[in-house]
């Protein structure tokens, strides 16, 4: 833009929140008075002093991150870095950076960097990616899975939802947990005792308290050579770990399917 006749500078750039700033040609970043700001068609804003091109709306990043995310009812929220959130009910929020969600209910949180998760009902929070929540104003129910494989007898900490680096079970340090994981060995290969398609069914229940956990195994049922296949839970900075045992140079399929329910007010 050229200078206007009888004026000494013109504008330079317009920042984020609209204001404009202006140049001299040598001198960048001037502010202009009400008769500079207005010659060149902007608008002056008395009250801050400054010559503006737009009015800046608050609500308008927000606006422009949720274009992929839907909402049903009042008062929910998906903070930025939220994609294909899809929520329904009231005063429910997806903390940021969650990608393909779903929550139908009220009051329900999928926490921050959390995907792929789902909650139903009241007062749930999802803080695992892939896993599904019923909630309730007296506690809620998670449901995930896990998976992995052992090709000896050292104990090995099963994935999170797939995710292969992640080998810990997210909780509240501060909740009480009870849970059941029904683990199920497939044996794929190796060389060691046994045969191809040796298998075991185990469960586990347990409660895991604060820093503590407390669990029973069993065995439900077996075929082949299964001696030695095991599975059990331990608290790794904080959080669950399930680890498997399987048996030298044995090449065994884990999957599990963990239940943890939470309590509220304890």
């Amino acid at each position: 833009m050229d200078f206007l006749n009888g004026y000494t500078i013109k504008p330079l750039s317009v920042n984020l929140l609209g204001e404009v700033f202006f140049t001299d040609g040598t001198n960048n970043e001037i502010r202009a008075n009400q008769t500079q700001c207005e010659a060149y068609g902007y608008t002056y804003d008395r009250a801050s002093g400054t010559c503006i091109a737009f009015r800046y709306n608050r609500n308008l990043p927000r606006a422009i991150n949720n274009i992929n995310n839907k909402f049903n009812g009042v008062g929910n929220i998906a903070e930025p870095g939220s994609n294909f959130v899809q929520i329904n009910g009231t005063n429910n929020t997806a903390k940021g950076n969650n990608n393909n969600c779903f929550i139908s209910g009220s009051d329900n949180t999928i926490a921050r960097n959390v995907n792929s998760a789902t909650i139903v009902g009241s007062n749930g929070r999802a803080i695992r990616d892939g896993e599904f929540v019923v909630g309730t104003p007296a506690g809620q129910t998670s449901i995930f899975t896990l998976n992995g494989t052992t090709t000896g007898a050292t104990a090995t900490a099963l994935f999170v939802n797939g995710d292969t680096s992640v080998t810990t079970i997210a909780r509240d340090v501060d909740s009480v947990y009870y849970f059941t994981i029904n683990v199920f060995a497939w044996r794929t290969g190796g060389s060691g005792a046994g045969a191809g398609g040796d298998r075991a069914f185990i469960q586990i229940h347990g409660m895991a308290v604060t820093g503590t956990v407390t669990q029973g195994t069993t065995t439900l049922v077996a075929y082949g050579t299964t001696v030695g296949w095991t599975a059990s839970c331990t608290i790794v900075s904080d959080n669950l770990s399930l680890k498997v045992v399987g048996a030298a140079s044995v090449d065994i399929l884990w999957e599990a399917k963990a239940e943890f329910s939470k309590l509220q007010g304890i």
